[in-house]
């Protein structure tokens, strides 16, 4: 195993190795960096090389990364553990699904072959003969894929949006996150020692972020994951507000849980409820976009849900992941710790507190100056007087617990999130979770239903699986990330292409559809 810590990060830009002027584990610095040069190598460079190829050629590669991350694992997992603080179940929802995201791509790109376009729909007559036609076709954009990612999946936040540009032939530059670069930095200089991709393909800039979007043209595209405060103002940057340049967001999310009200106390479904909830509020500790902040019961259930839950978590263990009887690690800073202490008080100014493992806290091999929070469980019998609830994403190991007297009014409680990524619900009867599904699928990126029969099938409320969209509207950022295929339409542009009928006709060589 080599996970030596480097003294300081480097920068891979333009096919080269730079480092910047500029308790630590490591150093970052983007000063000094040609950024223009970097931006035109990997548009200049590396993407007509990545274009050069076929679909097809493009998802071998992806597999020949898969290949390469897979020799290294058990760097990451240890690099996850020292700079992250996550356990090693925690690690792996970040490392070994950022795999099977680069693998299930891998296989859905070997679909589309030796093809170098994508059609979109059938030919379309335009004259009454049709002999003048149109047809639409998807083709990369000619620019670069920025992604700005967020501190909490350094390993599977670069690579389930790497996976849809590598495969679209659009070159990638990466800003991970400064307090988790580490494992990115990393996990980037492995693929670039295995050569399997064209120099300039896969970059990454530790560091500053300044300047970035400076450089980003009309055919480039942005992809970020934060705050939605960060988000507004890269909006309003002229890159997106005059060059239109695409930008895709993944910011806030207060997401749901939802018990209907046939699963009480005592049935299968209920049980699920309670495990999936305490599950998502420990997992990574709570730092996931995804992770449960309001579980909704009905108000005749929620004494119950709530003591149910308590138990759960009463049996976490928190504190130094390398401790094996540890089972929750630490948040990933003090700084995210005091962030998460500060939105706690916030949110029992209207919620009373049901379950604080912080109260008698006794961390394993870890002290009060940690950055270990245990998980707290707060409750608002009345779900429809909360504000703060239902407004403010703490971003750790906590969520409320949330009454409701009705369907109609937990939709509603729901939809006062203002779009978010995943709401999940919960019955003993698969076809009563229809009209809720269908109701809340206007501010949900994600509807994930669960009766008994797929209790053990399941893939779990925060979990993004590639095959399926993940992103959310309003607060969520309004983007969308994954959903298979789907996916390459973000670094394609569709165009209308109209003529001669042999000319349509002539369009379909080396192109095939790209699946709905």
């Amino acid at each position: 195993m080599d996970m030596r810590t480097p003294a300081l990060l480097e920068n891979y830009l333009a096919g080269q190795w730079v480092a910047g002027n500029g308790d630590t584990l490591a150093y970052v610095s983007s000063a000094g960096l040609d950024l223009d040069a970097a931006f035109a190598f990997a548009r200049e460079t590396a993407g007509p090389a990545l274009r050069a190829m076929t679909y097809g050629e493009r998802a071998q590669r992806l597999a020949q990364i898969v290949a390469t991350l897979q020799a290294n694992r058990d760097d990451y997992y240890a690099i996850a553990t020292a700079n992250s603080g996550t356990v090693a179940a925690d690690s792996a929802v970040d490392i070994d699904g950022a795999i099977y995201t680069l693998s299930t791509y891998a296989k859905l790109g070997a679909s589309l072959g030796d093809a170098h376009t994508l059609l979109d729909g059938a030919t379309v007559p335009l004259a009454k003969d049709a002999s003048f036609a149109v047809r639409h076709v998807f083709r990369p954009t000619p620019g670069v894929a920025l992604f700005i990612n967020a501190f909490n999946f350094p390993s599977w936040g670069l690579w389930e949006k790497a996976a849809g540009a590598l495969l679209a032939g659009v070159p990638v530059i990466v800003k991970p996150a400064t307090a988790t670069a580490w494992l990115t930095q990393r996990m980037v200089a492995d693929v670039v020692a295995a050569g399997m991709l064209p120099p300039g393909s896969l970059s990454v800039i530790c560091g500053s972020a300044a300047g970035l979007l400076d450089r980003i043209g009309p055919f480039d595209v942005v992809s970020f994951t934060g705050s939605a405060d960060t988000a507004a103002t890269l909006r309003a940057h002229p890159a997106f507000t005059q060059r239109a340049a695409r930008i895709n967001v993944e910011a806030d999310s207060l997401n749901s849980a939802v018990l209907l009200p046939d699963a009480r106390p005592g049935t299968p479904v209920f049980d699920q409820f309670v495990r999936e909830v305490a599950r998502e509020m420990t997992v990574k500790s709570g730092q996931k976009c995804t992770a449960i902040r309001r579980a909704m019961v009905p108000v005749e259930h929620f004494d119950a849900a709530a003591a149910a839950i308590a138990e759960r978590l009463a049996k976490t263990v928190v504190g130094n992941p390398r401790n094996a009887s540890v089972t929750m690690g630490s948040l990933v800073s003090l700084a995210q710790k005091r962030a998460v202490l500060d939105g706690i008080a916030q949110l029992q100014t209207e919620a009373e507190t049901l379950y604080d493992g912080n109260r008698e806290a006794a961390f394993v091999d870890a002290d009060a100056n940690s950055a270990c929070v245990a998980p707290v469980l707060l409750g608002l019998r009345d779900g429809a007087t909360g504000k703060r609830v239902h407004d403010t994403e703490v971003f750790g190991p906590v969520a409320t617990l949330v009454g409701y007297r009705d369907l109609d009014e937990a939709v509603a409680l729901a939809e006062r999130g203002q779009g978010s990524l995943v709401v999940s619900l919960y019955s003993n009867d698969a076809l009563a979770m229809r009209a809720p599904a269908l109701a809340l699928a206007h501010a949900h990126g994600r509807v994930h239903a669960v009766d008994a029969s797929v209790a053990k099938t399941q893939t779990g409320h925060g979990n993004v699986m590639p095959q399926s969209l993940h992103g959310g509207p309003g607060r969520a950022g309004g983007g969308e990330e994954l959903g298979g295929l789907r996916a390459l339409r973000f670094y394609h542009v569709r165009a209308a292409v109209q003529g001669p009928a042999a000319l349509v006709e002539a369009l379909t060589q080396n192109a095939v559809e790209l699946p709905k």
